[in-house]
């Protein structure tokens, strides 16, 4: 079972993560509500997501990374998300 409460690295890299999925989505133009309709999760679980309040599960992080247009691995990677101008609009 893990520590509790998580390792500051963790707790870190989920904010970081949460932060990615925020600039991708605001890069694409959407609000909260749209990126959780396009993902077919809650509202709530976007916004756990993004302010990184609880451990996303990687169900939700799949569907998330699948509605913004990236991979899961995109997500996770230090690289920024595509933010400028040239942003490809996702699949849908």
């Amino acid at each position: 079972m893990p520590p509790d409460p998580r390792p500051d690295w963790v707790l870190a890299q989920r904010r970081e993560i949460g932060h990615r999925i925020a600039r991708r989505r605001a890069a694409l133009g959407w609000t909260v509500e749209r990126l959780a309709g396009a993902a077919g999760v809650s509202r709530d679980s976007v916004l756990r997501a993004e302010h990184a309040t609880r451990s996303t599960g990687l169900d939700v992080l799949l569907q998330l990374a699948d509605a913004l247009g990236v991979t899961v691995g995109r997500l996770l990677d230090e690289d920024p998300v595509a933010t400028d101008a040239g942003v490809p609009q996702p699949p849908r």
